[in-house]
């Protein structure tokens, strides 16, 4: 006996049957219920919502990402301007990659609304791209984190050795972080003594501990300077502060890595349920 197969416009099965040979009647024996199609819109809407929730926070950790990035451009820049080349592209990796999320978390809740699974499938991707580089600059950031005080030292002390007292980059960054931490030096203020600078006009004003209260001749004797400078080296001090800001920095990254997985689950899991559903969008 011949079978007849219905497929509806979407080439989804419906079901099949039989024409009886003697009175032409149709037998429909296993056709799918019209309802059964509409099941899955519930079960679709419920991913998209969660998904449209993970996405407007994921845009709002690119916001703070981005406002990081600027805020240890901004009051880290004196230090990071002493350190090596590499540590001076820190803020605009960080600038970067809070744009980047926020163009991303865009283009994702685009996807979610129009539920189209091959960007749904795109935005998994670039999350999980995200998540590699955030993962890295992270494990990176910790590592120098580690390294900061060698690194800072040395740059310290070529930085005391170039000092002219001028309006150069270097200059001004040794006179900023003597005047804002109360200190002098790299471990000390005798540091001074051996740089060229202190033979010609001694320890710099930035370290007078009183505006004014500091003569040239009391500047040039490291014994009088004693009195009236700061005595206590920057090293300490600017490594604390370093290593405190440094370590927000780097939470901020591996949370907002890890939370990505969640993103990319959501994104893959709502991708295949509707295509595995046939679902569109009216």
């Amino acid at each position: 006996m011949p079978r007849i197969i219905l497929v509806d416009p979407d080439w989804k099965f419906l079901g099949s049957f039989s024409r009886s040979r003697l009175g032409g009647r149709v037998d429909c024996g296993d056709m799918a219920s019209p309802s059964r199609r509409l099941q899955t819109k519930p079960v679709i809407t419920c991913l998209k919502i969660l998904l449209l929730i993970y996405t407007f926070i994921f845009w709002i950790t690119g916001v703070i990402l981005l406002t990081v990035g600027v805020w240890g451009k901004v009051s880290l820049d004196v230090y990071f301007s002493l350190l090596n080349e590499n540590a001076t592209n820190v803020p605009y990796v960080l600038i970067g990659t809070g744009a980047i999320i926020i163009l991303l978390g865009t283009f994702g809740c685009f996807a979610t609304c129009r539920a189209s699974s091959w960007m749904l499938k795109m935005y998994a991707m670039f999350l999980s791209i995200i998540f590699l580089i955030e993962l890295i600059a992270a494990i990176v950031g910790l590592v120098f984190r580690h390294e900061i005080k060698n690194s800072f030292t040395q740059g310290y002390m070529n930085a005391l050795k170039q000092y002219n007292s001028t309006s150069d980059p270097i200059s001004q960054a040794v006179d900023t972080i003597q005047r804002t931490l109360h200190c002098c030096g790299v471990d000390s203020y005798n540091d001074w003594d051996k740089t060229s600078y202190f033979k010609a006009s001694g320890i710099p004003q930035s370290c007078c501990r009183a505006a004014g209260n500091c003569t040239e001749a009391d500047m040039k004797d490291i014994f009088k300077a004693k009195d009236k400078v700061f005595t206590q080296g920057c090293i300490s001090f600017v490594t604390t502060v370093m290593e405190s800001r440094m370590g927000v920095i780097v939470g901020i990254s591996f949370g907002i890595a890890c939370s990505q997985l969640v993103g990319m689950f959501l994104a893959c899991y709502l991708s295949r349920y509707i295509t595995n559903n046939q679902y569109e969008m009216v």
